[in-house]
């Protein structure tokens, strides 16, 4: 990401694109919209945005309809995603996360908190400065590229499932907490459940591991959290 990032925001409701356009723009993100998911996918392919702003709640293709179709395009898989969400149901925003998203937002929201989750989001994003690379058995993760291969092969993860693997590889055997690995990946004491924790992890196992059920590398450390094997 080189210059002023790019925030396609994807609504159907005009009022909340323009509240939503004003305070990222404000904050100096550049902004481009969509109004449904046919829309949204189109755009975000010829615009190639640094994050979507994704309303689930769209008519025709909703947003997780969308953010399927962004996680199977090689051009999308990669660009983080925010979900918006008038639902209060946890399982709709499990689901959405399960899919590929990497944070929500609640409606109502303030455009202090939109802008805040936005920039944590692109910071997990984003490869760090300093020249790393980690290597536990046959996973190894160059933090510089952002990439992730398990005996050789390349594993896609999004932004926030790189930086929980992260987080646990750079400690191996250490247990941590759903509440220690939300602070690893938000840096910010946001309001966010701990069940999203499981939804990344279930993800981060289904890509990485041959049988999720009997895991050789992130550990169930049950009634505490989670672990990643020094010795898998």
């Amino acid at each position: 990401m080189a210059g002023v990032p790019k925030v396609l925001v994807v609504d159907d409701a005009p009022g909340i694109v323009r509240l939503t356009r004003d305070f990222l723009e404000h904050a100096g993100f550049a902004v481009v919209v969509a109004h449904d998911g046919n829309e949204a996918l189109r755009v975000a392919r010829q615009e190639r945005p640094d994050l979507i702003v994704l309303d689930l709640g769209l008519p025709g293709k909703d947003g997780l309809d969308v953010t399927r179709e962004l996680r199977r395009d090689a051009q999308t898989s990669q660009v983080p995603i925010v979900m918006l969400t008038a639902r209060t149901d946890e399982a709709d925003k499990i689901v959405g996360l399960e899919l590929g998203a990497d944070d929500y937002l609640t409606k109502p929201f303030s455009g202090k908190e939109l802008v805040a989750r936005v920039r944590a989001v692109l910071r997990r994003s984003q490869a760090t400065e300093h020249a790393e690379a980690v290597a536990i058995g046959e996973l190894e993760i160059d933090v510089p590229r952002m990439r992730v291969t398990l005996a050789g092969h390349g594993i896609d993860l999004t932004a926030t499932e790189f930086q929980l693997l992260l987080s646990m590889a750079r400690q191996p055997g250490r247990v941590f907490t759903r509440s220690q690995l939300l602070d690893a990946i938000h840096g910010e004491a946001f309001d966010a459940y701990e069940r999203a924790i499981d939804a990344h992890i279930k993800n981060i196992r289904r890509k990485l591991e041959p049988d999720p059920h009997a895991p050789r590398y992130i550990q169930t450390v049950f009634g505490v959290g989670y672990r990643l094997a020094e010795q898998p």
